[in-house]
């Protein structure tokens, strides 16, 4: 331990954080490997952001009321059931310690998000991991064992694979006793939402963020919804942390960009349009994808393994993203870029594959 480390805490020292995906400083790389949308945000967006910037002397409001009432609006619910954070990131470390952290063990995919485990150890929750299946479909018959609440993505990161609605609301009948959270950083691009399951399931919070769907990964925008409780519960562990965990800017950007439908669906239209070429076009070459509603796909070649394809396309400057968790090592997760990155990283992996 350097001189440094030793004013760490016991629990600082204990801790393997997160580690996101690269954000090079090299110009000139074609970035498929941290899920961002390749298409602007919305211009109503930014001409908010812009009328906003003139009140930057001034805080910005605590409760986020004006972004909390456009996720309302578009999901048919009251302002009270959405809470607002800075990143769905930080949504979920509110959710893990307000309602997720109870003596029964907390359940999540062995193969998902990887800041779950994370906030395990963060705040000191019990877990216990339930494996996907051999195609790496999650099955939710699995959850039915005692716990301290459930949480999985829909879609599921890093496969991109989409449960159906009524496998989520079949959970929700058998376990009434704990949180459900479903986390669904990935959901327009292909799943059904379980937001408006929350009238009916008090014990159901649904995470959502703007960094992916709307183009804004740079304004940390998340949000939650539920019973208006379990949005309580949120607040008090917000407010206990910082006041304003929203500025002016975001709040401002990210309620005009939820309030522009038709941009929304635009962009994610296009995504979707690329995203089911690419399999096709990766298929012709050997790949196979699992059935993706993300705006990724998650693949693996017949004959090269994805550790080697990956540092040969690194060399190529196209990024991608490979997680060395044994089930997944020999997948590559591939964002889905505009129709110009895509032909480059096909070209990259025509010049690799000979």
């Amino acid at each position: 331990m350097n001189a440094a480390n030793r004013y760490w805490s016991a629990l600082t020292a204990s801790l393997t954080p997160y580690v996101p995906g690269e954000q090079p400083k090299v110009d000139g790389l074609v970035k498929l490997n941290t899920n961002e949308n390749p298409y602007p945000p919305s211009p109503r967006a930014l001409a908010a952001i812009a009328e906003a910037a003139q009140k930057l002397a001034l805080y910005p409001d605590p409760e986020s009321t004006e972004l909390r009432q456009a996720v309302a609006e578009r999901h048919g619910l009251g302002v009270e059931h959405v809470f607002a954070g800075n990143g769905s990131d930080e949504v979920l470390g509110f959710a893990f310690l307000a309602l997720l952290k109870h003596d029964l063990p907390l359940l999540f995919p062995d193969i998902s998000y990887s800041f779950y485990p994370v906030y395990c150890g963060l705040f000191d929750i019990a877990f216990e991991t339930i494996a996907l299946r051999d195609d790496f479909a999650l099955d939710l018959a699995d959850y039915a064992r005692p716990n301290g609440g459930i949480v999985f993505p829909n879609p599921n990161a890093p496969t991109g694979r989409a449960l159906p609605l009524a496998d989520i609301e079949a959970l929700l009948q058998r376990n009434r006793d704990s949180v459900v959270l479903v986390d669904e950083a990935y959901v327009d691009f292909g799943a059904e939402s379980a937001a408006p399951l929350v009238r009916k399931y008090p014990n159901l919070l649904v995470t959502q963020t703007l960094s992916k769907s709307r183009s804004l990964a740079g304004l940390r925008v998340g949000f939650a919804i539920g019973d208006p409780g379990l949005i309580e519960g949120l607040r008090r562990v917000k407010d206990s942390f910082n006041s304003y965990p929203v500025d002016r800017l975001a709040a401002a950007g990210a309620a005009a960009a939820m309030r522009d439908e038709a941009y929304f669906a635009q962009t994610r239209d296009a995504v979707v349009a690329t995203r089911e070429q690419l399999v096709a076009d990766l298929a012709a070459r050997g790949f196979t994808s699992l059935p993706s509603a993300a705006n990724f796909i998650f693949t693996t070649h017949a004959t090269q393994s994805a550790e080697a394809l990956l540092a040969a396309l690194r060399e190529r400057k196209v990024l991608v993203r490979r997680f060395s968790a044994p089930r997944v090592a020999n997948w590559l997760r591939i964002t889905i870029g505009s129709p110009e990155q895509c032909a480059a990283l096909l070209a990259a992996l025509d010049d690799i594959l000979g």
